[in-house]
Formats: structure tokens, sequence, C-alpha cells
């Protein structure tokens, strides 16, 4: 009955659903293509056995760059479905893995959508990154014994009382998950709770994933261009954030450039203007390198992030100075780049912590501070070495999730034989 009730809700929000992807299409019209396949209408099947993988965004797409190979390496003789819900993330998975992968938008959790989309592709098993949970979705893999794992999985301790207000809806879906591969034991714990079994801690994927070396020399490259000028790094910043990175930056010495990267592409303009009307003297990466006079250099480029991590002597990771939860600081620590944080990380919580705790990573409580940490590091050459180091160090010992999750997945979904 509690899953009537929500598809039954699902059906009459639909007039918002489509009003959500046209505001969002004002900014990106991709929204507004392939419309067919969030309804569960597709092309033509591609030929040959299918392991289904859902990575609903760009850092869940990114992240799940290992496993996918490790997937591809194990079963050689399937292809693997990649399923997403942006343009963004289908983006970056053009970008990752060019045509090694199937790509389709995961239906809307209609019952006749994902019933639609799981007929027509007939995968032999799914794995849902992260926490991706739709009743119906999962449902109807159930009734087709389609075994579907949730695999790097996180869920907070705001998101398990969400789930547990709607236990009567939740608890049926999570129950039928043939197997978790949480990040964190609290994480496990967690999901424990809402009637996951089994359940298994394997650690964070994306500290299995290794920065493009081409990224990273790119970044070389940049920073010879640039000499010997201190550079601190502001990497996907959200709305709001600029301006108090802007506040920050007004504290730190006028030699140092400021590499400001927002998350999202659709703001690149809306950034470039807040820099315009402020009078900041800066430069676009899709225009060239910044020059002297350039105060700051915005990124406006996507699948750079390792390079520019090569570049900086410093960065703050976004989303953290406003209560958003934090991006990830994984990538940074893998390129060996310090990293700054602000108070609001509970999205990365046990990352950050362990960072924090290893000395790859600082937290400031607010934007003046921020200004006058990245001012202080960047005359401290002895101490951005030593976190650097232990950038690195972090960032290595934390490997090792991919294997124990493929050996799950072969478990789980009783397809151990190549």
């Amino acid at each position: 009955m509690a899953r009537l009730t929500y598809s039954f809700v699902l059906y009459l929000l639909t007039p918002l659903i489509w009003l959500r992807l046209l505001w969002r299409a004002r900014r990106q019209p991709e929204y507004l293509q392939r419309l067919g396949e969030r309804y569960g209408f597709y092309g033509k099947r591609p030929p040959g056995p299918l392991l289904w993988v859902h990575a609903v965004s760009v850092g869940e797409t990114r992240a799940a760059q290992p496993l996918v190979e490790a997937l591809q390496r194990r079963w050689p003789a399937h292809r693997i479905l990649l399923t997403g819900m942006t343009p963004t993330g289908r983006q970056a998975a053009r970008e990752v893995y060019g045509d090694r992968v199937v790509q389709a938008y995961l239906p809307y959790d209609y019952p006749g959508a994902v019933d639609r989309f799981l007929r027509h592709f007939s995968p032999e098993f799914g794995v849902l990154m992260e926490t991706e949970v739709w009743p119906n979705l999962l449902a109807a893999a159930h009734r087709r014994a389609v075994p579907v794992m949730l695999a790097n999985a996180r869920l907070s301790a705001r998101s398990a009382r969400g789930y547990g207000r709607i236990g009567a809806l939740a608890r049926p879906a999570f129950a039928s998950l043939a197997g978790v591969a949480a990040q964190t034991a609290d994480d496990a714990a967690r999901l424990a709770e809402l009637g996951v079994a089994p359940v298994e801690v394997c650690g964070n994927l994306k500290f299995d994933v290794q920065p493009p070396a081409d990224k990273l020399a790119l970044g070389r490259q940049w920073r010879a261009a640039l000499g010997e000028r201190p550079v601190w790094l502001a990497a996907s910043t959200r709305e709001g954030e600029e301006e108090l990175v802007l506040q920050a930056w007004r504290s730190v010495a006028p030699e140092a450039l400021l590499v400001l990267v927002p998350r999202h592409p659709q703001r690149f303009a809306e950034v470039a203007a807040l820099l315009g009307a402020r009078g900041i003297e800066f430069a676009r990466r899709s225009e060239g390198l910044p020059g002297p006079v350039s105060r700051v250099w915005l990124g406006d480029s996507m699948g750079e992030m390792a390079a520019y991590y090569a570049l900086a002597d410093l960065a703050f990771v976004g989303g953290s100075l406003l209560p958003l939860g934090g991006q990830n600081l994984i990538e940074a620590a893998a390129c060996g780049c310090p990293v700054l944080v602000g108070p609001h990380t509970f999205n990365f919580k046990q990352a950050t912590e362990d960072a924090l705790a290893a000395g790859a990573a600082l937290r400031v409580a607010d934007a003046d501070a921020l200004g006058v940490a990245v001012d202080r590091l960047l005359a401290d050459e002895t101490a951005l070495a030593g976190m650097r180091e232990a950038a690195q160090s972090f960032a290595r010992a934390h490997q090792g999730a991919t294997g124990r999750m493929l050996a799950l997945i072969a478990d789980w979904s009783g397809r151990a034989a190549r």
C-alpha cells in the first residue's frame, strides 16, 4: 500500500517534474533531449549480455570508474550499461569511458517506466552507486529476478532519519537489495537499521580513482608557464560560495593567483559576471592562460580538475563554507594537493575526518578564516610540503575498495564465473 501511494503521488507530481526539466533546460538545453528514455522508451538494444551500473551524476560517474573497469575485466564477454540522470553526468561518462560503455538515462520511478527499462535491457545484475534507492525500480528488479546491489554506499544520519520517517516505503526497498558495500562502519550500521542484509564495509571507491596522467601533465605545464607566482584553488564552489571566496581573497597577498572553479558548468557565466561586477581582473580558462595582471583565473572547463589540483599550491574544496555538505576532497589528496575545508562536510564526513587526522587537510570556520589560512600557508613552504606528503600518504592508505566490492558483487549476484 505504501508503494501504491508513493506511485500515485509520483504521477500527481508529473507537471512539477516537467517544470523542473524546463527550468534546468534554461541553462542546459540537453535536459530536453532523450526525453523518451526518462519514461523507459529506448532505441535498439545493444547485442549481447549486459551488466548495469547506475551513477546518478558527475561525481558518481567518475567514482565508478575503477569498479566499471574491474567489471569489464571480470566479465569480458559482457558490456556495461551505464545509466545516469543528468546531461553533465552523461558528458562525464563520454570523457571517462568513451564508447566502452552503453549509455542511457534511468527512467523516473514510475512502475511502467522502470518495468520497460528492465524488459528492454534485461541486465544480468545491477549496481547502484552510493544511495540511489528507488522503490518501484527495486520492486520491478526483484520480480524479474535481477539482483541489484548498492556499491560505495553512504548514508548520513540525517538521511537515515528521513528514510526512517517513511519506513513503510523505504524498508521493503532496502530489504530487496541483494547486498550493500558500504563506505564506512557508520554507513553500514545505519543501512542495517533500515533492513539491509547483507551489508559489508569496503571503503571508498574514490580512493581507487587514479588522476589522469595527461591532466596532471597539463597542470604542470600551467605551473611552469606561471613561474613562481603562488596559486590557490577554490574547487567545486557552489552557488553563494563565490562571494565568500572573494571575501577571503581580499586577505591573501595580491601576487597570489586565485583559480576559481564552480562545480556546475551552467554557472560559469554567472560567476564571470560576478567577477566583472566586482571590477576584478580575471581571465577564463576557455580563453587561455591568465596574464600577469589577472588576479583570478576562472576555470570554465569540464574534466580538468586534476590539472587544477596539479597546478595549485593549496586548494579550498567547496560546498563546505555553506551548509551544503562539502565536495569530494579525495581527488585533491590523490594529486598531492593540500586541502582546506569549511565547517560543513557531512557529505564526506569520514573521508574529511581522516584527512584532517592525517594532516592532509585543515578546517576553517568561515570566509575570514579561509583568507588568513591561505595567506599563511602560501608563505610557509615547509608547512605546504608536509601537507603535500601527508595528502599522498592518506590517499594511498585508503585504496583497495574496488577489489573488495568486486568480490562481493560476484558473490551476491550469483555470477562468479567469467
